[in-house]
C-alpha cells in the first residue's frame, strides 16, 4: 500500500464510525410508522406496487377467507412451468427459445414462429468487430458480473439509436442482448481465466444452429464437447430461472429504471448490479461454499445426527460464515416448496447418476429434509422453509464443470429474457416514475457558520441552542 493509499485509508477508518453513529435508526420506528421493510409486511407478503400478465407466482390460497400457505406454483404467460418444462421433454427438445418468445410476446409459438423467432436470435447473435479485443480483454476482473456490466454499457456506445425507447427499437435492443449474453459471459470468463490465473486463452464462436445451453458449454470448454444430459439440464436450469414475477429485486430494478425513461443498456445494467448480490443472483455460490464447508467439517456426511449438528452450527453463527444462515433454504414467497426446485431436483438427480456423484446427490436431499425442521427448533419463523432454485442450481453447475464466478452470469443469461418482457410491459402501460415515498426521521437543526461550530452552546439537556430567532 502507497502512501497516499495509507492516507485515505487512515481517513476511512476514523470516519467510518462517524458514519454509522449518524446513519443508524432505532428499528422500532418502522413498526411505529407502519414502513414495511424491504417493501414487505411481517407475513413476508409483498406491498402491490404494480400489475403485471408475464408470471403468476402462487404460494397460498384463501380457504374459509384465510390465506393457507400451498405448494408453490410458476406460471409464465398463464401457463404452470410444470406444464411447460413436460412439454418440451417429452418431445426431446430444448425449452429457452420456446420460454423466451412466450414471455416476450404472450402465447406459445407455433413451429413457424418459433422457428423465425429463433432465426432472429441467431442474426443478432454477433458482436462489434474487435469487440472481444478491445472491451472484454481489456482490464479482466474475477467478478464477471462486473466485466458483463461492463460490456453492456460499452454496447450501448455502437448503438446508433441508443435512447429510443419505442417499442421498436427496445425489442429490437433486447434480443441482440438476449443474443450475446451468453458471449459476453463466457468471454468475459475467459479473459479472467487467462491474463489473472494464466491458463490458457480459447474463443470459440457460438453456433447459431444450436441452442441457448449448448452454446454455453460449447463457448466454455476447449474441445467444445457436452453430453445431451448436460445440455438439457441446462436448459432446464435457464427456463427455470428465465422470470419470476415483477417483484424479485432485479426485476423491479428494471421497472423502476425503465420507468424514468432510460435507454436499454442502463437498466439491463441495474438490473445486472441488483443480480449480482449474494442475497439474490448470487445465493448459489454460497450453497456451494457451504457444502465443501460441510463436507471438511463432518466426518460422516451420511450420519443424520453428525449434519444436523453443522445445520444447528450454521444457525447459531458457529460455522461456515457465520452468518446465521443455510444457504438455499428459505424464500421471500414461497414457503411449503419452491417450484422451481420440485422441478430440477428430477433433472438434477439424472445428471448426478450420468457423473457418478449419487453421495452428493444424496447429502443435498438429506440436507433439504433436515433444513426445514432444524430451522422450525431454533428459529421464531412465521412461515414455512422449503429448499429454493439455488439450493441444487450450484450443484448442477459444479457437475457440469462450470466454473463459480460463472454461476450468477448464467442467472442473468436467463433472466434477461424476463427483465425484456418486463422493461416493454413497463413501457406499455405505465406513464408515471416508480417514486415511493420515505418518512424523514431527521432532526431539525440550527445553522453554525464554520467558525462557531467547534463549540457550539447547548442547553440543559445537550441540545444545541439557536443563536438567532427563528424568524431572523
Amino acid at each position: 500500500m502507497g502512501k497516499k493509499e495509507e492516507k485515505i485509508q487512515e481517513f476511512t477508518n476514523k470516519y467510518t464510525k462517524v458514519c454509522q453513529d449518524n446513519n443508524g435508526i432505532d428499528v422500532n420506528l418502522f413498526g411505529e410508522y407502519g414502513v414495511k421493510r424491504g417493501l414487505r409486511d411481517k407475513n413476508g407478503k409483498g406491498v402491490l406496487s404494480g400489475l403485471t400478465n408475464i408470471s403468476l407466482i402462487k404460494s397460498s390460497e384463501e380457504i374459509d377467507g384465510k390465506s393457507v400457505p400451498c405448494d408453490g406454483q410458476l406460471y409464465y404467460r398463464g401457463y404452470n412451468i410444470f406444464d411447460l418444462v413436460r412439454g418440451f421433454r417429452q418431445d426431446g427438445r430444448f425449452g429457452f427459445d420456446e420460454c423466451a418468445y412466450l414471455l416476450l410476446f404472450g402465447n406459445l409459438p407455433n413451429a413457424d414462429e418459433l422457428f423465425e423467432f429463433k432465426k432472429a436470435l441467431g442474426y443478432s447473435m454477433s458482436l462489434p468487430t474487435n469487440f472481444v479485443r478491445d472491451v472484454i480483454m481489456k482490464a479482466p476482473s474475477n467478478d464477471i458480473m462486473n466485466s458483463l456490466t461492463k460490456s453492456i454499457l460499452t454496447l450501448a456506445s455502437y448503438d446508433d439509436k441508443v435512447s429510443d425507447i419505442s417499442l421498436e427499437n427496445v425489442l429490437r435492443q433486447c434480443l441482440m442482448l438476449i443474443s450475446v449474453f451468453p458471449m459476453l459471459s463466457v468471454y468475459g470468463y475467459h479473459a479472467y481465466n487467462h491474463f489473472l490465473c494464466d491458463e490458457s486463452l480459447y474463443i470459440h464462436r457460438p453456433d447459431p444452429r444450436i441452442s441457448t445451453a449448448e452454446n454455453i458449454l460449447r463457448m466454455l470448454r476447449p474441445d467444445k464437447e457436452y453430453t445431451e444430459t448436460e445440455a438439457k439440464v441446462l436448459d432446464a436450469a435457464l427456463v427455470l430461472h428465465m422470470e419470476h414475477g415483477g417483484g424479485n429485486n432485479s426485476t423491479f430494478t428494471t421497472r423502476v429504471v425503465t420507468s424514468s425513461g432510460s435507454d436499454t443498456y442502463s437498466v439491463i445494467a441495474a438490473a445486472l448490479s441488483s443480480l449480482k448480490g449474494p442475497k439474490h443472483g448470487g445465493a448459489n455460490i454460497k450453497v456451494v461454499q457451504m457444502m465443501e464447508d460441510l463436507r471438511r467439517n463432518v466426518e460422516d456426511t451420511t450420519d443424520e445426527t453428525q449434519v444436523r449438528e453443522y445445520l444447528y452450527k450454521l444457525l447459531d453463527k458457529k460455522a461456515f460464515d457465520r452468518s446465521g444462515l443455510i444457504y438455499g433454504m428459505g424464500h421471500a414467497v414461497y414457503s411449503i416448496s419452491d417450484p422451481r426446485a420440485r422441478v430440477f431436483k428430477g433433472f438434477v438427480e439424472t445428471l448426478a447418476e450420468e457423473k457418478g456423484r449419487q453421495k452428493e446427490f444424496a447429502l443435498y436431499s438429506l440436507i433439504e429434509r433436515l433444513a426445514p425442521e432444524v430451522i422450525a427448533e431454533k428459529c421464531k419463523i412465521y412461515k414455512g422453509v422449503s429448499a429454493n432454485v439455488d439450493f441444487y442450481s450450484g450443484f448442477v453447475y459444479s457437475m457440469l464443470d462450470i466454473p463459480l464466478e460463472l454461476y450468477t452470469p448464467i442467472f442473468a443469461i436467463a433472466r434477461i429474457v424476463g427483465w425484456s418482457a418486463h422493461r416493454m410491459e413497463e413501457l406499455i402501460n405505465v406513464d408515471k416514475i416508480i417514486r415511493p415515498a420515505y418518512m424523514s426521521i431527521a432532526t431539525l437543526k440550527p445553522y453554525y457558520t464554520l467558525k462557531d461550530r467547534s463549540t457550539p452552546k447547548l442547553d440543559e439537556h445537550g441540545k444545541p441552542v439557536y443563536k438567532l430567532p427563528l424568524n431572523e
